[in-house]
């Protein structure tokens, strides 16, 4: 796999399957058994973690609570052997970047978990390294700040070019910061792509189940252009290989309405089974004549349509969504 300079590349997927095993190969704190690792131009594989120009923030932070914000910075400089008068520039340089310079003669326990971070995130950058590493950096903080310092992370980053690799568990993370993903499972990269790619096609059914919801209907094709179910519902659908065994249909995709709507391909009847309101949407389970369950996500606005906020069980409803809308898997089960 290739990071271009510049680039940001996250790598997702569910705990134990070898984001961070990976990120600390990059980083040297654990050798490789196969495989070799490079830097630019240089084979880093079995060169000790000071001697690889990489800055690294990790889930923890790390800092040292007897030293200041401002030494915790110029520590990492003194490993560097970087010299005094220039260590004094970079701190500098690093603290206003962060936003972080009325704060560089505090010790770690006066500070934020926010500002904690931040104080990570300039120590990794001070030493100006060619790859920035971060461990789940958003993983300690609460959901304001965590989006947040997540927008900081990305606007620096992009300022500075800095090829950086981005380990999370959070698909929406990683669909908000990243130019591409590598999804992994198992210990294994099942899919590399822009968040768009990702989302719009993915590769197999862990990629599909895993980044974003997704309603899987079993079946088998019946033509190019039409997939039976196994509760023997027709859909049109594109796109359509011989040996496709399931269809996967986004939640959002999908408009419920109380009349037909022209322009779609699909139009299944059914009723409102059950809905959950979840402030700015809602998740509606929607039951076709033929016992095919969906699952609806729509946004919670006033109008009659996908947000209308009268949907209530046993209501009858109509499900709308086109054929490209549907992702055929040759897969039997996810």
């Amino acid at each position: 796999m290739d990071i271009a300079d510049g680039e940001l590349v996250t790598f997702l997927g569910p705990s134990g399957c070898g984001k961070t095993t990976t990120l600390r190969m990059v980083a040297g704190f654990i050798p490789p058994t196969a495989g070799s690792i490079h830097i630019g131009d240089t084979d880093v594989t079995r060169i000790p973690v000071h001697k690889r120009e990489t800055g690294m923030v990790f889930q923890r932070y790390a800092l040292f609570p007897h030293m200041t914000v401002e030494q915790n910075i110029a520590f990492g400089l003194e490993m560097h052997r970087v010299k005094p008068q220039d260590r004094s520039i970079r701190i500098t340089e690093v603290l206003a970047l962060v936003r972080m310079s009325h704060l560089s003669q505090r010790y770690p326990r006066e500070l934020s978990g926010g500002q904690q971070q931040r104080v990570a995130i300039a120590r990794a950058l001070a030493i100006r390294p060619k790859a920035f590493l971060l461990d789940e950096p958003l993983s300690n903080l609460d959901a304001k700040l965590r989006l947040e310092v997540r927008e900081e992370i990305r606007t620096l980053q992009q300022e500075l070019g800095l090829s950086t690799i981005f380990v999370t568990h959070d698909q929406e993370e990683a669909l908000a910061i990243s130019d591409r993903m590598a999804v992994m499972f198992d210990g294994k990269v099942q899919q590399v792509g822009t968040p768009e790619e990702l989302y719009e096609r993915p590769a197999n059914l862990f990629v599909a189940s895993f980044l974003g919801r997704m309603n899987f209907l079993p079946g088998r094709r019946a033509s190019a252009t039409e997939f039976v179910t196994t509760s023997a519902t027709s859909i049109n659908a594109a796109g359509l290989a011989a040996n496709s065994q399931q269809l996967g249909l986004r939640p959002e995709r999908i408009r419920l309405d109380a009349m037909p709507q022209a322009g779609f391909a699909n139009q299944l009847t059914g009723t409102v089974d059950a809905v959950t309101y979840l402030g700015d949407q809602l998740d509606i389970r929607f039951r076709a004549e033929s016992g095919l369950l969906l699952t609806v996500q729509a946004p919670n606005l006033p109008e009659p349509g996908n947000g209308f906020r009268g949907w209530q069980p046993g209501m009858a409803a109509i499900a709308n969504f086109h054929a490209h809308d549907c992702i055929a898997f040759s897969e039997a089960a996810a």
